[in-house]
């Protein structure tokens, strides 16, 4: 049955890679925009995906510029967002992305939907990006779907966005 997984979860993160290669460079870019001017970069996790700014903040390579965010938080137009989700249509995640758009702070979300004139975070959003996930990875003894890793995409979608990130600041050239 691991193998299987494997299989499955290395087409997954493929899917990601091949589709979402540009949105993920925007993204980078976007949040980059923050690091380089007087701005802070900002995870907005909802669900599962919280451990994505867990991960980003206490990680071993942390995220340059990167405050916790609150419900509390006060943003400026400097500031950056990424609002990781499970679903784009998780009520609290749209209500954050329709506060900033009124507030004209830019930000990228990362859902499980393509995007589409159906998916309304990647509508409000500067850059969204999809993990693909349409269900569960592998069929149980009763014919269901299991295994639903949107925690795992959503960490590597993290993980690609990051490597872009630094790129662009030059934190590889420093370290050499």
């Amino acid at each position: 049955m691991s193998k299987i997984l494997t299989t499955q979860l290395s087409g997954l993160l493929q899917r990601i890679t091949q589709n979402e290669e540009d949105a993920i460079e925007e993204t980078a870019r976007l949040l980059a925009q923050a690091a380089i001017g007087e701005g802070n970069v900002y995870f907005a996790c909802f669900g599962e995906m919280q451990t994505v700014e867990l991960n980003a903040l206490q990680a071993v390579e942390p995220f340059s510029k990167l405050a916790p965010w609150t419900l509390d938080t006060s943003l400026t137009e400097a500031d950056r967002v990424c609002i990781f989700t499970r679903s784009a249509h998780d009520e609290e995640a749209l209500a954050l992305a329709q506060k900033l758009n009124t507030q004209f702070i830019p930000f990228a979300a990362v859902a499980s939907e393509p995007a589409s004139t159906e998916n309304p975070l990647a509508d409000l959003a500067y850059t969204y990006i999809s993990t693909r996930i349409k269900g569960g990875l592998l069929p149980n003894d009763l014919g269901q779907r299991v295994v639903v890793p949107h925690a795992l995409a959503g960490l590597f979608v993290y993980e690609a966005v990051k490597m872009a990130y630094d790129d662009m600041l030059g934190f590889d050239e420093e370290e050499l």
